[in-house]
Formats: structure tokens, sequence, C-alpha cells
């Protein structure tokens, strides 16, 4: 095991800095000019000023060689200096990333709980009226664009009904004690559940095919002709043995949230990563776009290191390959 340990934890050095260098060009060679974006629209601006700036912020020299220093930064922990705001990009991602994390927590944390939970009752009950509602309800589910969602969910829970503010982490007149923990846990509740919508459907589809899969096989016939019960069969035998994807799918869920709660986010003015990336790729921010893509880049390699582990130790046949 712990060679196998090893063996991954050497795959994540290459593993980030591939994916820094292909984003640091990417977002360079993107159209936009940082320098045009500070200075405005204003034409009488000198064009010595503009060179100097642009000196200044380091986008006279030439690609590679601004690589080469950001991948040194990097390499320390620095992630620079915002164009824009004026601060270090580290404490900027710092101050936003408290409400990523906690939205992106409610929304996995729910969207397994009921997708799994699902997943096992539609399995359990395969080709009746219920199975086929929910594959139908989780296929419109899979579907649904996130902001085009949210947009929906603002309009008929918090304007229409007003069960639920529609728009920052609390309320401006300013809670305290249990009272600011029933009104962050209000503006949580939408968002939290626009977000975990695609996920429930991905985690159902992926635990009910995994549990079908596994109810037709040999040890689940002798576990019956033994006489065990059909509940401590799905559970304690065919479940268990279906949670490898279960596994995987969660790591990758990771991932592809913190993507998707750059939209939410923006829909339900959540003051976290994804609203402060919206507003860099406006301002032409480098080094905060880079900040934050690193971050992610990271935290999407980290959790499918852990995935990789808990798959070595659940299932001692991957880590022996």
């Amino acid at each position: 095991m712990s060679a196998y340990v090893l063996r991954r934890l050497l795959q994540v050095p290459a593993l980030v800095v591939g994916a820094v260098v292909v984003l640091f060009v990417l977002v360079h060679v993107a159209p936009g000019d940082p320098v045009a974006v500070i200075v405005g629209p204003d034409a009488s601006v000198p064009p010595e000023y503009l060179e100097e700036l642009r000196h200044r912020l380091g986008l006279d020299r030439s690609l590679v060689e601004q690589l080469g220093l950001y991948l040194l930064q990097f390499a320390k922990g620095d992630l620079g200096y915002s164009f824009y705001y004026h601060e270090p990009v580290t404490e900027l991602i710092l101050g936003r990333l408290p409400a990523t994390i906690l939205l992106m927590a409610a929304a996995l944390t729910s969207a397994t709980l009921i997708g799994v939970t699902l997943g096992v009752a539609s399995a359990a009950s395969s080709g009746t009226w219920l199975d086929r509602g929910a594959n139908g309800a989780a296929l419109l589910a899979f579907s649904l664009p996130v902001f085009w969602l949210g947009e929906l969910a603002l309009l008929f829970f918090a304007l229409w009904l007003g069960w639920f503010p529609s728009q920052g982490m609390q309320s401006l007149r300013g809670e305290s004690g249990f009272g600011a923990t029933l009104d962050l846990l209000a503006h949580l509740v939408l968002p939290a559940a626009v977000l975990a919508t695609r996920y429930i459907a991905i985690d159902f589809r992926l635990v009910r095919s995994g549990v079908l899969e596994t109810l037709g096989q040999d040890y689940i016939r002798t576990a019956r002709a033994k006489g065990l019960g059909d509940r401590l069969v799905l559970f304690r035998h065919a479940l268990r043995n279906a949670l490898l994807p279960i596994i995987t799918i969660t790591g990758l869920n990771v991932g592809f949230a913190l993507s998707g709660a750059v939209l939410t986010e923006v829909v339900f003015g959540w003051p976290g990563i994804g609203r402060l990336t919206l507003d860099a790729v406006g301002h032409r921010d480098y080094p905060v776009l880079m900040g934050v893509f690193a971050m992610v880049t990271l935290a999407t390699v980290l959790v499918n290191l852990v995935t990789d582990l808990l798959y070595g130790v659940v299932d001692p046949r991957v880590r022996l390959r």
C-alpha cells in the first residue's frame, strides 16, 4: 500500500505544473488588454504612461519569460498581485474561499445522500412506475442548464412565494447569534439546491446501474438462497459492492462543482470564488484568473488523489496494478 501511495503522490506535481502551464498560455493569448481596462476608454493617456504601466505589470516581457517567472512564484506559494484590486491574489482567494466551500459542501453532500437513496430505491423497484418516474426526472435534471434553473428558482421561490432570500449570503439588517445562522441557511438553500440538482441525477443513475448489475451476480442469488432478506441483500451485499463507482464520481463532482459554482454564484449573488472569477475575466486580471485556476487545479488533483487512494483501500486489486 505504501508503494501505491508513493507512486500516486509523485504524479501530483507533474499534473499540477502541466495544467498551470496550459492555463497560463490560454489566459494570456485570450483577447483583451489589462492595461486598456485599467486606463479605461480615455484616449488622452500618453503612450509613455501606457508603456510604463505595461512594464510595471511585467506585460512587456515575452510569454515564455512571464511563464517562467510565474512558475517560480507558484513554487514558492506566491500567486502574484491583482491588477485591479491591488491586493495579493492569495488574500483575495482566501477571503472568498469559505463561501464557495460552504456552497459546494452543502450541494455535494445533499446530492450524494439523495442520489444514492433514490438510486437504491429505483434499483430495488426496477420496472415499476417509481423507477420510470425517477429515471425521467433524473434525465430532466441532468439536462437543465444551471443558470436557467437558478433563474427559475429565484422567480418562483424567492420572488413569487417569498420563501427564501434572492441574493447574497446574509441579510442587510445584520442578524447575530443563532439568528445569523438561520439567516445564512435561508440564503444557502436555493443556490445549494440548484447546484446539487445535476449531481443528484448523476449519482442516481450511477448507483441505480451499479446496484442493478450487482443484483444479477451469482453471489446475490446465493445470499438469497440462504434465506437472507431482501433489505439485507440490497444494503449489505449489493450496495456495498456498487460503492466503487460512487467514490469515483464523488471525486470528479468536486472539480465539476467548482466550475458550476461560477454560474450559481453569479445568479444568486453568492460572494465566493465564482463571482471573483467572473469579475477577473471582465477586468482582464491575469493574476487573479491564474490564482483561481491554479487553486481549482490543485484542489481537483488532490481530491482525485484521495479518491484513488480510497479506491486502493476499498479494492486491493487496484493498488496491485
